[in-house]
């Protein structure tokens, strides 16, 4: 037997062992505030790193095309059970595919299959809070594979408030029919109105579609709006407030669509569509130790702890908008429902980017994103922050108040950064991030959120 088929990773390559100590250290003594992030349990990373990486499993439950998937079709099928009993689907009711290797392609899979070449959706877009995914382009360039392959028009935010627009949704839809709509985010802090958005999907005749991508964990919780009662399809990832693995989920309605005046019923077929959409249609053989993973954090999902945890969850989120609006910032909506905290930063005369870069400098990790008005994706006015991460490791309000401060002292440090520069180059920015006086002060504020973040609980394996 080979030697390197029984040796630890550290023996066998320890360039990519040090990396990943490296990355691990980085977690460990840092502030993960990207809202889509989160680090998940030591039962979810045993899976990913189990036997099950091993099995090639094309097909589905029963109708396998390779042989020697008896466990798999368990795993996959336990995976299934929980997931509708997390969400309190009825199985007569709701389906689910469980194989989408992630988020995006889960809403690619959809497109394919109930809108069709060149079919006309609507999605929330990209400046205004919405995901790639959901159809976004430029007047230059197609941007998302969705906007290449169907016709897309996006809805918008009131500038002034923040909001969805939702009259203006229904205008639009009226004119523009389109045959799915989308009520789903990527940077929206408010809860979406599911009733409202069934009420001009219905005035169109088109399917409506939540991507819960960033919620379900608090919708799997009871504490926001319940998409299953108004959307024909859910989609969604696992890992961001759900806390699974890097993977993505569809659910679909089942039985009866509608009834005309006549009592003439018209049946879901989307069962065959999406599963044909999956596979073959779109992917090969299925990620079992992500399934796996899956289905152990469904089970975790419908346990007390877990609801405790979104409670807080959202209470740290409405403690950090509180905190950096009481220091004089603007949030997007001046506060929020869920886990995501929209930072305006275009007052303070300064950019998403260099502040991103400065706090990731010194420790803490978000992401620069587009706000209302914004014309560019390259060149944002904010920043996106989110607290599921934090809130994992333990963090409770009085801890977010100091996070907003040590975000305060990275954007005071942008500003100072900024004011010494000759242009308004990004590349001049970030060269004078690299000497003094900057350099030291950027590593005298590191140490001290670094002193801070490593004092928290960190999951997973502790080696690694």
């Amino acid at each position: 037997m080979s030697s390197s088929m029984v040796s630890q990773l550290t023996d066998v390559d320890p360039e990519i062992a040090n990396l990943i100590k490296k990355e691990k250290h980085r977690q460990c003594t840092g502030l993960e505030m990207i809202a889509s992030e989160n680090f998940t349990s030591l039962a979810v990373t045993q899976c990913l790193g189990s036997c099950l990486t091993n099995k090639y499993s094309e097909g589905y439950p029963g109708q396998r095309y390779y042989g020697g998937n008896e466990f798999i079709d368990q795993i996959e099928t336990l995976c299934q059970t929980r997931a509708l009993s997390t969400y309190g689907c009825n199985p007569a009711e709701w389906g689910i595919n469980v194989q989408p290797y992630s988020g995006s392609p889960a809403n690619f899979e959809v497109y394919t299959a109930v809108v069709e070449p060149h079919g006309r959706i609507m999605g929330l877009d990209l400046p205004d809070g919405g995901h790639l995914t959901h159809g976004f382009f430029t007047e230059k360039k197609k941007i998302s594979a969705t906007s290449i392959f169907f016709e897309s028009m996006p809805y918008k935010v009131d500038a002034q408030t923040g909001l969805i627009d939702y009259d203006m949704l229904q205008k639009t839809a009226l004119l523009f029919k389109p045959k799915l709509i989308i009520a789903g985010v990527s940077c929206y802090p408010r809860h979406l109105d599911y009733k409202r958005f069934r009420q001009i999907a219905d005035s169109v005749g088109a399917y409506l579609l939540a991507d819960m991508a960033h919620i379900s964990g608090i919708v799997a919780a009871k504490i926001g709006p319940n998409p299953f009662e108004y959307c024909d399809l859910v989609t969604s990832t696992t890992h961001k407030t759900l806390r699974g693995p890097r993977s993505g989920v569809i659910f679909y309605r089942k039985g009866v669509r509608s009834i005309d005046a006549k009592g003439n019923k018209t049946m879901y077929d989307l069962e065959e569509r999406i599963t044909a959409s999956v596979f073959p249609g779109l992917q090969g053989g299925p990620h079992n130790n992500a399934i796996a993973g899956v289905a152990v954090a469904m089970k975790l999902a419908a346990s007390t702890e877990f609801q405790e945890y979104q409670r807080q969850v959202v209470a740290n989120a409405q403690t950090l908008a509180k905190e950096l609006m009481s220091k004089g910032y603007k949030i997007v909506t001046n506060g929020t429902d869920n886990h995501i905290v929209w930072v305006d930063l275009r007052p303070k005369g300064v950019n998403g980017a260099r502040v991103e870069r400065v706090l990731e400098l010194i420790s803490v990790a978000c992401n620069k994103n587009t706000v209302p008005g914004d014309k560019s994706a390259m060149n944002p006015g904010g920043i996106r922050l989110g607290t599921p991460a934090l809130t994992t490791r333990g963090l409770k309000e009085e801890d977010i108040k100091r996070v907003a401060e040590l975000i305060h002292n990275g954007v005071e440090l942008a500003l100072e950064v900024k004011a010494s520069c000759t242009t308004t180059q990004l590349k001049e920015f970030k060269d004078k991030l690299e000497v003094e006086p900057f350099r030291s002060k950027l590593e005298t504020k590191r140490k001290e959120v670094e002193a801070f973040a490593g004092k928290f609980f960190m999951p997973g394996l502790a080696d690694m």
